[in-house]
């Protein structure tokens, strides 16, 4: 991962996507269970568990987030 990468993903952490918290995505509700990883700027994963069932899944973080997390790249 390069640095810009890194640094987003540091960023999505403070959106609340830890380890340890449940989040709601496309749908369903979810357990993070990794942190997130970047693919690119605009691919993000993460591990979770679905809450229903219990299966572990790679999760793509929504776009709307990444931007969100980028904005405040910008902002600081």
């Amino acid at each position: 991962m390069t640095k810009e990468e890194t640094s987003l993903c540091e960023r999505i952490k403070r959106l609340g996507y830890v380890q340890g918290n449940q989040v709601k995505l496309y749908g369903e509700i979810f357990e993070v269970v990794s942190d997130p990883v970047a693919l690119s700027e605009k691919v993000v994963f993460l591990e979770a568990k679905e809450r229903r069932s219990g299966n572990l899944r790679q999760v793509r973080i929504p776009m709307n987030v990444i931007q969100v997390a980028a904005e405040r790249r910008m902002a600081v």
